[in-house]
């Protein structure tokens, strides 16, 4: 369903017949403005050249070069999308129309999904609830894997790495077509040792700890990742079934799991490759078929998808508090299955385009090992959406629609597996009640898209809305590797957002110039409210509700001064402040301050064949901070970028590099859970890559 109403209004530009900068991304010449006119909302396409020339380690890094997009780091390996200061469940991540369903609620891992099996990507930032639905009340993540081959046999070969963590990897896809019959297979592997950051020690409550080597101890990693795909492409029917299946391993920081470390028989320092406990795997197993009939006016869409995303934590056997130590390593474990079903319906009628359709959603989760922090849970949604897209001239453009959702989950009960003394007595703790909960919402977005000569007019306003997850009702424990004590509220309403999104762009063959400014307002903004309480050991943040207005703007300029020549200037700021609560007056919690990019880029023929770029990275001072949170100083960095294609008869050698932190600069980043226990960002990192197309 999401890659069809995608399709219908955004991806009629193909990623042959766009022309994208590797720096800031920006669409030129005609299809820029075609591709602006497509939707009121804001959004950005990268092909897949730009995600080959821009490899930057994991894909969330990759795509830090598109304005309003950051990457929260997750160790060294991976890491988690952010858009416009928005993630986790705030965010939906689509890989090929299914909204993939993983562990969102994880502030400690990566989103599992092999980066290199990726065509295309899409970033929709703003609200998108009417088109996906719940969650995607912060923006949207799309990823195509599903580009059908032209050749009887075609494929190809990646091999890359990275210095800071001695990462390693290969890629393997290949694919074919025989008459209207295709296939596609991907594997992906990877490896990587314990990151480095530039300093030789730390400070975690008090205790300074030493860094061998500059090394933060068991951060290493690896990930396994396969997919295949068969399908059927004929002139009005087409049909696919894809199978993926993404695995990783990852240790947890040694010493942010607590000073348990000191005591341990574990020689954290022996190798920089293992992987000890602490530690996570993750797999992720996805089903997913999906079907579409079109003629001349209509088309019929239908997505059908089964995932399993199971997770386990290790990690040594401690007693904590009132808890004995416990018999084995296991400290939690996520087993979520979750089914999805849409059908989706598209009428051309004149000037009018209209769409509409329904989907469905159901999740089970159970839980195990020792600890505890999320209930067993069952969730089930449905939704239902129509839009009208009236194109009054092919410059002026309207747009309207209204979607109704209703959701309801079910959080299990759950009491300690030990006794603890309250009151003179021993009693089992009850840390989650069993309750149902219900929540319906109808949602609405209306917009404008207007184009006078070498400008582009864009507006959307609208109202989204987000259910609350069962971490946010009925969490109740510690979480060690991002060092807090979180507790749930059953009493959460659904987050409601007022938005209001435009744009102006200007453009000729040597300048372009975009802004983009956005206003958000949430009369029940959930968010986990750090506190001065320590439970266990550990600083408590319980998760609460307040009014809330963020605003802020985004700014862009491209300047082809020469030849071959470009420069870039662009820059973002985020405003966010609590209008209710016991934190009035204060902005959020790990709020992104305001940055700025200056770059230069140098191609080596106009078809992009090749190229050479610089960019400095600047970001302020975040004294915006949500008590006892303390400010972050700001920093700068400077980055080097090189891409090269090379025709080799029927076959293609690609090679690009990037390099970040040239100067090794130590700083901190506000959105980063790691800075509370004062380790800085990684130090300098350059990556390579080496493909081989065929």
């Amino acid at each position: 369903m999401i890659s069809m109403l995608l399709a219908a209004t955004l991806s009629a530009i193909t990623p042959a017949d766009t022309v994208i900068t590797l720096d800031d991304v920006t669409i030129t010449g005609q299809h820029r403005r075609d591709y602006q006119m497509r939707s009121s909302l804001s959004a950005v396409q990268v092909n897949h050249e730009f995600l080959q020339q821009n490899f930057a380690g994991s894909l969330m890094q990759t795509l830090e070069g598109i304005l309003g997009v950051k990457a929260m780091s997750i160790g060294s390996g991976q890491s988690k999308p952010i858009i416009r200061g928005m993630g986790f469940n705030r965010l939906v991540v689509s890989e090929d129309g299914i909204k993939h369903e993983g562990q969102q609620w994880g502030d400690d891992h990566g989103l599992e999904i092999d980066q290199f099996a990726v065509d295309n990507a899409e970033v929709i930032k703003g609200p998108a609830a009417l088109l996906y639905g719940s969650d995607a009340i912060g923006g949207v993540l799309s990823l195509y894997t599903n580009h059908v081959p032209t050749k009887p046999f075609e494929g190809s070969v990646q091999l890359f790495g990275r210095t800071n963590n001695e990462q390693l990897g290969l890629s393997a896809k290949v694919g074919g077509r025989h008459g209207r019959w295709f296939y596609r297979a991907n594997a992906t592997l990877i490896d990587y040792a314990d990151y480095k950051v530039p300093t030789d020690s730390i400070q975690y409550y008090s205790y300074w700890i030493k860094l061998k080597d500059g090394r933060l101890r068991n951060t290493a990693g690896m990930e396994r990742d396969g997919s295949v795909m068969l399908g059927y492409a004929g002139y009005n029917f087409h049909t696919d079934i894809r199978v993926s299946d993404a695995y990783s391993k990852s240790g947890f920081f040694a010493n942010a799991h607590g000073l348990e470390v000191r005591l341990s028989n574990i020689d954290y320092d022996h190798s920089r490759r293992d992987i000890d406990l602490p530690y996570q795997w993750v797999n992720h197993l996805k089903v997913l078929s999906h079907t579409t009939w079109r003629n001349d006016v209509a088309s019929v869409e239908a997505s059908l998808a089964y995932q399993n995303n199971l997770r386990e934590e290790q990690s040594e056997p401690v007693s904590h508090g009132y808890m004995p130590q416990p018999d084995g390593p296991l400290e939690r474990r996520f087993n979520k299955s979750t089914y999805t079903a849409s059908l989706m319906m598209r009428y051309s009628m004149g000037k009018h385009s209209l769409r509409g359709g329904v989907n469905g959603e159901y999740q089970h989760n159970r839980r195990g090992g020792w600890g505890f922090i999320i209930p067993d849970f069952e969730t089930m949604s449905l939704g239902a959406y129509v839009m009208d897209r009236f194109t009054l001239s092919k410059n002026l453009i309207l747009n309207a629609g209204l979607r109704f959702d209703h959701a309801q989950t079910h959080i299990h009960s759950y009491s300690d597996w030990y006794m603890t003394p309250v009151d003179g007595n021993d009693i089992y703790v009850e840390r989650s009640a069993d309750r149902h909960r219900y929540f319906n919402s109808l949602t609405w977005s209306a917009g404008v898209n207007y184009n006078l000569g070498q400008w582009v007019f864009k507006a959307n306003a609208g109202k989204s809305f987000r259910v609350p997850i069962p971490k946010e009702l009925g969490a109740d424990g510690i979480n060690y590797h991002i060092f807090r004590y979180e507790r749930g509220n059953a009493q959460l309403d659904p987050e409601e957002s007022y938005q209001i999104d435009a744009s102006v762009s200007w453009a000729n063959k040597v300048l372009e110039v975009q802004v983009d400014p956005y206003l958000n307002y949430f009369p029940n903004y959930i968010y986990l409210n750090p506190t001065a309480q320590y439970v266990e050991g550990l600083q408590l943040y319980h998760y609460t509700q307040a009014k809330v207005l963020r605003y802020g703007v985004e700014a862009q300029m491209t300047w082809h001064f020469a030849p071959h020549w470009q420069a870039h200037m662009q820059g973002e700021y985020l405003y966010a402040r609590q209008k209710s609560g016991e934190k009035k007056g204060y902005t959020l919690p790990f709020s992104t301050p305001w940055s700025a990019d200056l770059g230069v880029k140098y191609s080596f023929d106009m078809k992009g064949e090749g190229f050479v770029s610089m960019n400095a990275h600047f970001v302020g001072t975040q004294n915006e901070i949500v008590p006892p949170e303390k400010p972050t100083d700001g920093h700068w960095t400077l980055n080097f970028s090189a891409g090269k294609n090379f025709p080799l008869g029927k076959t293609n050698l690609n090679v690009a590099f990037h390099a970040d932190n040239l100067l090794n600069h130590r700083y901190y980043d506000h959105t980063s859970y790691y800075r509370l226990i004062d380790v800085p960002e990684p130090g300098r990192n350059c990556s390579l890559m080496v493909g081989l197309e065929f």
